[in-house]
């Protein structure tokens, strides 16, 4: 292994020990993509980064003897700032630089920089048993899923972390849209969304909108904007997937047929296990006329038609509460009921992470989530 690639390699094993984490695999391919986001340089800098925001100076001082001039510390961090692979926010008006997950992170800041061979490199990578772990293995999920507005009931109290009006009309902005990077990547590989031609679907908002308008990622919408690009989201049946904090930074909004996070669902026997809910579908049997909208309009194959009562059927264990069915059901049948538990997200992502990092699962942990996998599969 020459010093190059043991800088990169380094920096996988930084990266590893982050809140979410960035595993080795036997494909190599977490390294290709390393090799793809920074410039050796910038992978050595990147090393004196965590998941908690620091300062320029700050950083200065942690890189001081790693070989790397302090008069280009800033240049180097503007540069990953710019090319979507490090964070960076204001904290009372000082600007400060962190490292951010593989997923949601590093991967949809390349929005603008698809190859076939980068997509090559995501699908080893993410398809590697080691990275599934790593990113199933958290405490917390990094997003979660809200109901869409016409599911949701008067009578119903709906928390404002919850409702997308809410979030929205309650975020001091500002705001910014841009591509599906999901659905974008099945376009490229000629597989077009099942349920919407639109590609600017997926919002930003605070620090997180700032840093996309500034690098030319997306474009800057209004407060209105946000609001009508929701509605039109919510008609074509797409699912609110915002970040799992009271101080929402984005709002997806995904399909089951591009979406690597629905998709991701799908495949498991008990997505609930692994994602943040509050709410769960209900069918009243008494006048559900088993039309099967509600199983056409469902991303994550919650819904099936008994053949034998000829009414809905919704299991619990994949529900994930975004509402679809109530809002597309003629008959009225389904409703949203909100569970015993609520989940009540961080307030921020630092605090997100922290919680995270302080259940991170080492590798018996890892071990036992295999485990629980295989046998609820089985079953």
């Amino acid at each position: 292994m020459d010093e190059t690639e043991q800088i990169y390699r380094k920096l996988q094993q930084h990266l590893d020990k982050q809140a979410v984490g960035y595993p080795t695999t036997k494909s190599g391919a977490e390294i290709r993509l390393l090799n793809r986001f920074f410039s050796p340089e910038e992978a050595r800098l990147a090393m004196h980064l965590t998941y908690k925001p620091d300062s320029i100076e700050r950083i200065k001082e942690l890189a001081k003897g790693s070989g790397i001039a302090p008069d280009g510390v800033e240049d180097l961090l503007n540069n990953m700032a710019k090319n979507g692979v490090i964070g960076l926010v204001e904290k009372e008006g000082v600007r400060c630089f962190f490292t951010i997950p593989f997923i949601v992170g590093m991967f949809e800041g390349q929005l603008n920089r698809l190859s076939p061979e980068f997509l090559g490199d995501v699908e080893q990578y993410t398809s590697d048993r080691s990275f599934g772990l790593a990113f199933l293995g958290t405490e917390l999920s990094q997003m979660r899923t809200i109901p869409v507005g016409k599911s949701i009931s008067a009578e119903q109290q709906v928390a404002t972390y919850d409702h997308i009006v809410d979030i929205i009309n309650g975020a001091k902005g500002p705001f910014a849209i841009l591509e599906c990077i999901c659905r974008k990547m099945a376009g490229l590989k000629g597989e077009p969304c099942k349920k919407t031609s639109r590609q600017e679907t997926c919002m930003a908002i605070g620090d997180m909108a700032r840093n996309v308008i500034q690098y030319a990622n997306g474009r800057a919408i209004s407060r209105e904007e946000a609001l009508e690009i929701a509605r039109m989201n919510e008609a074509d049946g797409l699912v609110f997937q915002p970040s799992n904090t009271r101080k929402v930074e984005f709002i997806c909004s995904c399909c089951g047929c591009c979406c690597g996070m629905l998709r991701l669902q799908k495949m498991l026997p008990r997505p609930v296990d692994f994602w943040a809910a509050n709410y769960c579908a209900s069918v009243n049997a008494e006048i559900c006329s088993g039309c099967g909208i509600c199983v056409e309009r469902c991303q994550v194959n919650a819904v099936t038609i008994d053949a034998r009562a000829g009414i809905a059927v919704i299991n619990p264990n994949r529900c994930i509460g975004c509402g679809n069915c109530v809002a597309s059901c003629p008959a009225g049948a389904m409703s949203l009921l909100k569970k015993e538990k609520e989940i009540v997200p961080p307030q921020d992502s630092e605090e997100l992470y922290d919680v995270i990092m302080a259940h991170k699962k080492g590798t018996l942990g890892k071990i036992k989530l295999a485990r629980k996998l295989m046998r609820v599969k089985k079953e």
